[in-house]
């Protein structure tokens, strides 16, 4: 796992928030969201920069198109990856389990990293940093239909996130307040979904994608992510979490 350092250079990404917030009073913007908005700015200027880019066809081959299941992949991803950095940022600083503290400056860097290797992937290929819906282009994967409901109505961002796996508002705020270590654990069990939302989205990519060096980074966060779901669940025993 790579451990370049604690900081996540916001200068290496550009997610951006496509899931509506939800009408639950909040104060102040969700954090998740500050995280990935303030990388914009350098985000639209890459992206300026990207649309000369030869990258993708250096061996012939057409790159990924804005539809592309790599795209939606690396714009989805990078929302994902944003919230695992936020999460495992804030247990690094607050934990006092020596196991803990490893685990989290592991996700935090490697995750961060790995932000900034997907933008470029989107600036490379010369298509928008932003897509339409979420999750919509798994839809093509079977059991999957992302991005709305039965009905056909679009997922609220509530919604959307719990589909992703991701911690909701009202979940990142206790994490935030809890301490000791009922917030070890609270980290443990919000970080163990996020991990197995993020190996499903890696499966459909896998299963619907075709460019080689997506597929590879797409392998090694599985692999990745399996075996830290293993060490969290080791540690969860540890800690007796209820």
């Amino acid at each position: 796992m790579t451990t370049a350092g604690v900081e996540p250079d916001a200068e290496d990404a550009g997610p951006h928030d496509r899931i509506d917030e939800d009408t639950a009073p909040r104060s102040g913007p969700p954090r998740w969201l500050l995280v990935v908005l303030a990388i914009l700015a350098v985000g639209a200027l890459a992206f300026a920069a990207g649309r000369f880019s030869t990258f993708g066809a250096l061996q012939g081959a057409a790159a990924p198109t804005s539809d592309s299941a790599e795209a939606g992949f690396a714009r989805d991803m990078q929302v994902h990856h944003a919230q695992a950095v936020e999460m495992a940022m804030s247990l690094y600083q607050r934990t006092d389990d020596p196991e803990l503290r490893v685990l989290a400056y592991d996700i935090a860097t490697a995750q961060s990293a790995q932000i900034g290797q997907m933008y470029s992937w989107l600036v490379g290929w010369g298509v928008p940093p932003v897509g339409d819906t979420t999750m919509a282009w798994m839809t093509p994967v079977e059991g999957h239909d992302h991005g709305g409901t039965a009905s056909g109505e679009p997922l609220t961002g509530e919604q959307m996130r719990a589909a992703m796996g991701m911690a909701s508002d009202a979940e990142l705020d206790a994490f935030e307040n809890a301490s000791g270590t009922a917030a070890d654990c609270m980290f443990l069990d919000l970080m163990t979904t996020h991990h197995e939302g993020a190996i499903e989205m890696v499966d459909a990519v896998l299963e619907l994608g075709d460019e080689p060096r997506v597929l590879r980074v797409a392998q090694s966060m599985k692999d990745t992510q399996r075996f830290e779901i293993e060490a969290m669940a080791a540690s969860a025993e540890r800690l007796g979490c209820g």
